[in-house]
C-alpha cells in the first residue's frame, strides 16, 4: 500500500475545516485532494485526534497481520487433514 503524503495532523486539519462550514470543494482544492478522498478520510477519521488516528492505523496493521497468520494456519490445517485422510 502506498504511504500517504499527508500526516495525521494534516488530515485532521482538513476534516476540521470541512466540519466548520468551509465548502468541501474549497477545502479539497486548497489541500490538493479529491472530494472522494476527503469523504473517505471523514468517514474513517472524523472526530479523532492525530494520536488516535495513528493508533487506529497501528491496530489496522496488526489486525491484517493477524488475519494473514490465521489464513496461513487454516491452510496448513486443511492440508494436514487432507494428507491424513489420503493415508487412511
Amino acid at each position: 500500500m502506498q504511504a500517504s503524503r499527508f500526516t495525521d495532523a494534516q488530515k485532521a486539519f482538513v476534516i476540521r475545516q470541512g466540519e466548520e462550514g468551509t465548502p468541501v470543494a474549497q477545502v479539497c482544492r486548497k489541500a490538493g485532494i479529491s472530494q472522494a478522498t476527503f469523504f473517505n478520510w471523514k468517514k474513517k477519521c472524523a472526530g479523532l485526534l492525530p494520536s488516535e488516528m495513528r493508533r487506529l492505523r497501528e491496530l489496522e496493521d496488526e489486525n491484517s497481520r493477524l488475519k494473514r497468520i490465521v489464513a496461513d494456519l487454516t491452510l496448513d490445517r486443511e492440508m494436514l487433514q487432507y494428507v491424513v485422510k489420503r493415508r487412511l
